[in-house]
């Protein structure tokens, strides 16, 4: 099912997906940890609440940039060391994993709205494009990240089956999206309840 080169891949993509960039990007701008405020997530969101937006922004295009670099890699050498399309899909797979728990951080790591972007993107423009104006769409309307992550999880499948069809990148979707949905547990039960904090408008 898997190769060699599908393995080694998919071990180089969780090292990359390990890179917390939430947590970097805070030791090199003076910032608390940040699991030690807010919702203690190592993520954008979480980072905003420092008060610096710089340290939110470095953050979320490093945790999207390593989701596309893991899965851009394997297709650039696909051909060259016998990465198959399983391969990828692992790849995409596992890049996301390593943020969720990250080799580098005590496995405590975010909930992975970023790096499942990344990956995307990088899978197929198409997809990544779809899913970031839903996301944008549904954040504009209601201000809520967490119910605008959702509704993207949940539509990512949808258009991996369109673009990619009943293959292993499209179950590749369909685990991510799982996880997603796992990693907001807290959050669907607060959306539920009518607790979950929205952004104001400035």
């Amino acid at each position: 099912m898997f190769t060699t080169a599908d393995i080694a891949a998919a071990v180089l993509a969780y090292l990359i997906g390990s890179l917390s960039f939430a947590v970097i990007v805070s030791r090199a701008l003076g910032l608390p940890d940040p699991h030690s405020y807010g919702s203690g997530n190592p993520g954008a969101t979480n980072v905003l609440r420092s008060g610096s937006k710089k340290a939110a922004l470095l953050t979320l295009v490093g945790d999207t940039l390593k989701g596309v670099l893991a899965v851009l890699l394997a297709k650039a050498f696909a051909a060259q060391f016998g990465i198959t399309v399983n391969g990828i899909a692992l790849v995409a797979v596992t890049v996301f994993l390593g943020h969720l728990f990250p080799l580098f951080f005590g496995f405590k790591g975010g909930k992975g709205v970023a790096t499942a972007a990344g990956v995307l993107w990088a899978l197929d423009w198409r997809v990544g494009l779809g899913l970031t104006a839903i996301w944008a769409l549904v954040f504009a309307v209601t201000r809520v990240s967490s119910l605008s992550a959702l509704i993207g999880s949940a539509a990512a499948p949808v258009l991996g089956y369109v673009f990619f069809g009943n293959g292993a990148v499209f179950y590749a979707t369909l685990v991510m999206a799982a996880l997603l949905f796992w990693r907001h547990t807290e959050n669907i039960r607060r959306l539920a309840s009518g607790e979950e904090a929205a952004f104001k408008k400035r």
